[in-house]
């Protein structure tokens, strides 16, 4: 009988467990099946003419497999990129049960209706890009329930009313565009609103800001009734005494009234304002010196075409690289360069390097950016010291999505557009999470603001140079895809753009020659490198190669946008594209008669060809 009961006492305890472990999986699967709910509205609200949620399955209990939507290690639901899709349709109330989202991207679309009040639910959301839609209704004061938000991008849109008080508590904002819209009333002017510039409000129905009024002007006392004349003859020579002092002060003010104010140029160290443009600070020459230990060369970072990096400590303690460019100044490019920085800062991405701040004097012209913990990807590719990990393969792949992210805003979402001109492993940098940082963005056009036609002087680095721009000296975004495609193959072999070295196996000194060689001989496990010691999937590495040479084709017209290789690298058209590259090859191969090669099944020979000038557009 003791038996008995000790058995059913195991057997309910055993059942409870059971119970337990099946009621945590059905909350996960809740979970997990409320964010799939959340998307699946999303999707049945959305017209999608080009079949781009075509993976968003409602079957599947876990959206993490779908397309343009990224996970965390819980699954739960962190970003969903759908910018640039071409789709129509409106917005649905629960997007606010993505509890875990921090990046919600819908830019470029042709959405309408109006912001859900329910996206105030989503506490954990760093960036909102709703910019360039057909959105209407007023912006929700729920947003400013987001508190953890650094990018709020609503601009070119139909949004009306006034601009959410609530917003302004939201101390985190770095970013801030609501242009190009209807909203009518005051400009809030407290709490972070204060460090965001006129262009963020332009083109609204806004009340301008109040002028500052003026002084009160106080009235004279009146002269003594007694000895009438006498009084005015004196109070006529003192008003003539007083007006020949005043002359000078008077006509240096109506001097400066008329003359333009430069105030950001040539005001002297000691007496240098913090000027902000958005978060954007002039440091004086005298801060830099100290904290780069008036550049010592122990404290050189990097050297390139356009200067000498050096790592500083500000006095607040924070860390920064200081680039001292090189070029020196000409009469009449203050305005210019200013000019350039303005829009340099203005492009801010999660996978752009941010422009901190500048320093301009009559001999110096210097930027300040936020310090890369972790260097750039050439130097923990190929100059890490011993104690250093190599970059293992997931990271190398993140850093190949999250840079192409960088680009393709460059291309696409930056007014004017902004060309790299110089995309390689050295001007990728990573941060503490060793999360892709696009650097040197924009410097091209920089260094070239004395220029008043299209760039002559081809800028870049030998073996990331795409051939028409070095035929012609003309660049467009299709040479920033070459670049880029050469540092996917930096990125898989750990090898140089350009090497001498390989002169000595009688190999290419060229890395996209050297590895279309290796490709025809299959010898893939040689063309990885060796220091991922064969931690890498093979599928993947040929989805990356794939997509590195689609980049690197010889006409620019036949490569990729940037925004295509996002996608392509998401998972989404690359077999589609690759077989239809594939097809073209072959028909060119059988055409030229050049080559009766057989090639393996997913690479084909080489693909130069010459390239037609015309095709091409300046620099932006």
């Amino acid at each position: 009988m003791e038996m008995t009961e000790r058995v059913i006492s195991v057997i309910s305890a055993a059942s409870s467990f059971l119970w337990l472990i099946l009621l945590f999986g059905l909350v996960g699967k809740a979970s997990a099946n409320a964010e799939g709910d959340a998307l699946n509205a999303l999707k049945t609200n959305l017209a999608d003419p080009n079949n781009v949620l075509q993976s968003w399955d409602a079957t599947l209990v876990n959206p993490c497999t779908w397309f343009h939507v990224t996970c965390n290690s819980e699954n739960s639901v962190t970003r969903v990129d759908l910018g640039n899709a071409n789709l129509s349709g409106q917005l649905v109330s629960q997007l606010g049960q993505l509890l875990n989202l921090q990046y919600l991207e819908l830019y470029s679309n042709n959405i309408s209706g109006t912001i859900p009040e329910e996206l105030g639910n989503l506490t954990n959301l760093v960036s909102l890009d709703l910019y360039l839609n057909n959105l209407s209704g007023s912006i929700p004061t729920t947003l400013g329930n987001l508190q953890k938000l650094r990018f709020l991008r609503l601009n070119n849109n139909s949004l009306s009313g006034n601009i959410p008080m609530s917003l302004t508590t939201v101390t985190s904002l770095q970013v801030l565009d609501l242009s190009n819209n209807l909203l009518t009333g005051d400009i809030p002017i407290n709490g972070s609103f204060q460090l965001f510039t006129p262009i963020s409000f332009t083109n609204n129905k806004l009340k301008p800001l109040p002028d500052t009024p003026p002084p009160p002007i106080t009235p004279t006392p009146s002269a003594p009734s007694g000895n009438s004349a006498t009084g005015a003859i004196a109070g006529g020579v003192a008003a003539g005494a007083a007006l020949l002092f005043a002359a000078p002060a008077i006509a240096l003010a109506w001097w400066r009234r008329r003359k333009p104010q430069d105030h950001f140029f040539d005001v002297p160290a000691e007496e240098d304002p913090e000027v902000h443009l958005g978060q954007l600070k002039r440091f004086s020459l005298r801060e830099l010196q100290v904290a780069t230990d008036s550049f010592s060369n122990k404290n050189i970072l990097g050297r390139g075409g356009f200067g000498k990096v050096y790592k500083g400590r500000l006095a607040d303690g924070s860390l920064v690289a200081v680039k001292r460019l090189k070029e020196e100044r000409t009469q009449g490019g203050e305005l210019q360069f200013q000019t350039e920085v303005e829009m340099i800062s203005m492009a801010v991405h999660r996978n752009l390097l941010r422009l901190r701040g500048f320093c301009m004097t009559p001999t110096e012209r210097l930027l300040v950016y936020p310090y890369m913990a972790n260097g750039s990807v050439a130097s923990c590719l190929r100059e890490r010291p011993e104690s250093q990990s190599p970059l293992d393969w997931q990271i190398r792949q993140r850093i190949a999505l999250g840079s192409a992210r960088g680009l393709a805003y460059l291309h696409d979402h930056c007014d004017p557009k902004i060309i790299h001109r110089d995309v390689k492993a050295a001007n990728i940098l990573l941060d503490e999470e060793f999360e892709a940082v696009v650097g040197d963005f924009g410097l091209a056009k920089l260094m070239d603001y004395k220029d008043t036609h299209v760039t002559t002087a081809v800028r870049g680095t030998i073996g990331h140079i795409a051939p028409e721009y070095l035929s012609t000296g003309k660049s467009s975004e299709k040479t920033d895809v070459f670049g880029y495609g050469v540092m996917l193959l930096e990125l898989i072999t750990g090898q140089r753009a350009f090497d001498l070295a390989r002169l000595a196996n009688d190999d290419d000194v060229m890395l996209l020659d050297w590895v279309k060689g290796l490709l025809k001989d299959r010898r893939l496990e040689t063309l990885v490198d060796s220091d991922l010691q064969g931690n890498y999937i093979d599928d993947e590495v040929e989805q990356l190669i794939q997509v590195a040479l689609l980049c690197t084709q010889g006409s620019p017209m036949e490569r990729p946008k940037m925004s295509e290789v996002v996608r392509m690298l998401e998972g989404d058209g690359l077999a589609e594209r690759w077989e239809e590259w594939q097809k073209e090859e072959m028909f060119r191969q059988d055409y030229n008669n050049h080559n009766h090669h057989q090639a393996s099944s997913w690479i084909v020979a080489d693909s130069s060809s010459q390239i037609p000038a015309d095709e091409l557009s300046g620099p932006r």
